[in-house]
């Protein structure tokens, strides 16, 4: 155990250099790449969306904590947080210095002496290179937050932001044609307040539910989707959005929350790993989140070394390390033998858009065979295997780039990453 505690540090160290020599470069705020797949900055160098929620960041947490939150999260490798302006609930609650957002409970009336909370803690994440996904509006607003009202509010809190480079605007209505009017009333405001400077984009619920029923609005610069408890949708639900007609990156924006209690399952880090992996592999981005962090349970100091959020840094690190990771191609025509897209254990396939490698996530012990003439160039692969529980990797040896080899993965590992690179 100790050992295993050493390994998972020493990659998590290592990720949080290559993070902060990678942020300090990265000129915010971030857009969508040309081909509609993915994110980049504003030198259009790619920018991976690895996400996490603390929805209650602003309200239910000090500066000195949410100073502790924001530093640990960079830390793991986190690159986006999704957080609640208003907290969560239906906007009236006060944060944990007694002020509420709005006066009287009316949008049209913020509280500067809260907004002044927000504004610091927004500061100390652009001091850490982190973005907020700030979310403005929630379908529990709907008494406060109308389409009457919601360009003005919109407006309001996008001139007040429209010069903080970390932000990416949200929302979370449900999916209703009730809704859809204050959607476009509230993205116009933000437009309107901030130029046009940040993206927009929702995030419906409750789950299982995705953006697409306003996949095609003009304002919508990307999709977002919830799953919840159902680890099963993710590939599914993933895949339909990367598939749609108007190309957009999409985003499994929550999922269950590692060391959750009201799934009737426990999550573990192996189930966490599961809803990242299957998020990747079909060409998505993917947002993780810790139980006792949203409710702001007394453990929640411990909740931001948990296991699951510190091998959500060996993922990005797994990517990272990859040539273009960003032209990543869902393919599972990749297997020969052994693939699977149904179920809550998947085996997925995906490849560099010219073949350059193939990454192969099986979400528990398998034996499987490969096409291997889905690599390009006229040599042979190098092939490892990666334990995404640990970051362990081990050489397997290297192939002909023909025919069909069989693999099995590594005795005693939960699930397993398989790569293979081309020697060209």
């Amino acid at each position: 155990m100790t050992a295993l505690i050493s390994r998972v540090a020493a990659c998590a160290a290592l990720l949080a250099c290559a993070s902060l020599a990678l942020s300090a470069e990265t000129v915010y705020p971030i857009k969508v790449s040309d081909n509609g797949r993915y994110f980049v900055d504003q030198k259009d160098t790619p920018f991976f969306w690895l996400g996490t929620t603390q929805w209650q960041l602003f309200r239910g947490y000090s500066r000195e904590d949410a100073r502790t939150i924001i530093e640990k999260t960079k830390e793991k490798g986190f690159s986006v947080a999704q957080v609640m302006l208003t907290g969560v609930g239906d906007g009236t609650q006060a944060n944990v210095y007694g002020e509420k957002p709005w006066i009287d409970n009316n949008p049209l009336t913020p509280n500067e002496a809260y907004f002044k909370n927000v504004d610091a803690v927004l500061q100390i994440a652009r001091e850490n290179h982190l973005v907020i996904s700030m979310t403005v509006f929630h379908q529990r607003h709907r008494k406060f937050v109308t389409a009457a009202n919601a360009r003005s509010w919109g407006k309001w809190v996008g001139q007040r932001y429209k010069d903080a480079p970390n932000l990416v605007w949200s929302s979370a209505p449900a999916t209703q044609d009730e809704f859809a009017p204050v959607m476009r009333e509230l993205a116009t405001g933000l437009r309107e307040g901030d130029g046009g400077r940040h993206l927009i984009t929702f995030k419906p619920d409750p789950a299982p539910h995705a953006s697409g029923f306003l996949h095609d609005e003009p304002w919508l610069d990307f999709s977002a989707i919830q799953t919840w408890k159902w680890v099963e949708q993710i590939h599914p639900m993933v895949s339909k959005d990367y598939n749609l007609k108007t190309v957009k990156p999409v985003v499994m924006g929550e999922g269950a929350y590692e060391h959750g209690s009201e799934y009737g399952f426990e999550v573990t880090p192996l189930w966490i790993r599961r809803q990242a992996y299957y998020t990747y592999l079909a060409g998505g981005h993917h947002s993780y989140g810790h139980n006792d962090s949203w409710r702001i349970l007394p453990t929640w100091k411990q909740a931001l070394d948990a296991p699951g959020a510190a091998q959500m840094g060996i993922l990005k690190k797994v990517f990272l390390d990859r040539k273009e990771w960003w032209y990543l191609v869902p393919d599972q025509s990749i297997f020969a033998t052994g693939g699977n897209t149904k179920g809550q254990v998947l085996n997925l396939a995906a490849r560099h858009k010219d073949g350059r490698w193939i990454m192969v996530y099986l979400g528990s012990k398998a034996t499987f065979a490969i096409n291997m003439n889905k690599l390009a160039g006229a040599n042979k692969a190098k092939a490892i295997w990666i334990d995404p529980k640990t970051g362990e990797s081990k050489p397997i040896g290297q192939y002909t780039l023909n025919g069909v080899e069989s693999f099995s993965t590594p005795n005693g590992w939960e699930d397993a990453m398989l790569i293979l690179d081309s020697a060209d």
